[in-house]
């Protein structure tokens, strides 16, 4: 996308103030992939659920910084929760899906994923009265062989998709994507706009800096400069995401799982909300939607 069509209002040092995208994936912490061998799906109800009061404080902290957001939000969520969902699009802000069961689109067959993708929105749309016109896949589990999905979102009327990540990661990501919101044609010829997390560029290599557990790792003053680079140097909007069970310190530990998954998971929860405070308050940030209106 070109700079100069990104909304050129002025911030206090005269400079143009580019319009960041803030994301959240509602889901539960329960519903996480790294903890799914030892989760099953149908043991969800059987676990205490933390995610509406969680999306409540993430409410909460939006309102007091002013700032809208897009939401991703699992189709098992806001069928339990539909009050949740009507009041997350009755602030104003936008509401996507993340799926319906947290599957992982590349073990999906087409057909899985279409059937996947209609019920979370079925879902949501029925809970809020909003028309879903975005997606996020799970875990960003998406792979340059199931491009296919570009094919099914589009034909279900999708607009925009938030589901490659480039990064190399052992669960996910396309390395040599591109790092920026950019039309996609899918196999068939359609379009989609694929907005990626945001990566911050050294050494030739990707490092990722669109938030989750690289929010809550890494320290505030790289996301600041990783911010700030993208926006002043090479004129493009950060994109940010985290989940309401990252600003709960106080949820359930799971037992059994690895030292790698357990400190990827609980690493730094006390602090993820203070950061966010802090990057709302330095920052200009809006929804897919709105960032699309001023890019036009």
């Amino acid at each position: 996308m070109d700079p100069e069509e990104e909304a050129a209002v002025p911030d206090r040092d005269g400079r143009p103030l580019i319009t960041n995208i803030l994301t959240v994936d509602v889901e539960d912490y329960f519903h996480v992939s790294a903890f799914e061998s030892r989760i099953p799906r149908d043991s969800w109800p059987e676990y205490p659920a933390r995610v509406r009061e969680n999306t409540v404080r993430v409410l909460e902290m939006l309102a007091a910084a002013g700032v809208h957001a897009t939401f991703f939000i699992l189709g098992w969520v806001a069928q339990r929760y539909p009050a949740l969902i009507r009041e997350i699009a009755t602030l104003g802000h936008e509401v996507a899906s993340h799926g319906q069961n947290h599957g992982r689109v590349r073990r999906m067959s087409p057909e899985e994923f279409r059937e996947d993708l209609r019920a979370s929105r079925r879902t949501i749309e029925d809970a809020c009265g909003r028309k879903v016109r975005g997606y996020r896949a799970p875990s960003f589990s998406v792979t340059r062989e199931s491009f296919w999905y570009l094919d099914v979102l589009a034909e279900e009327g999708i607009v925009f998709d938030s589901s490659i990540f480039p990064v190399r990661h052992d669960h996910y990501g396309i390395p040599d994507f591109d790092r920026f919101p950019t039309w996609l044609r899918s196999p068939s010829g359609a379009k989609i706009l694929e907005i990626p997390p945001s990566t911050f560029r050294i050494f030739g290599r990707n490092i990722p800096m669109g938030g989750g557990g690289f929010l809550r790792l890494f320290p505030l003053p790289l996301f600041r400069m990783g911010i700030r680079s993208l926006n002043d140097r090479e004129g493009q909007p950060a994109v940010l995401y985290f989940h309401p069970w990252e600003i709960d310190p106080g949820q359930p530990k799971i037992p059994g799982i690895s030292r790698k998954t357990r400190f990827r998971h609980y690493c730094n929860l006390e602090r993820t909300e203070g950061k966010i405070r802090a990057l709302l308050s330095e920052f200009s940030f809006d929804t897919i939607h709105a960032w699309m209106q001023e890019a036009g």
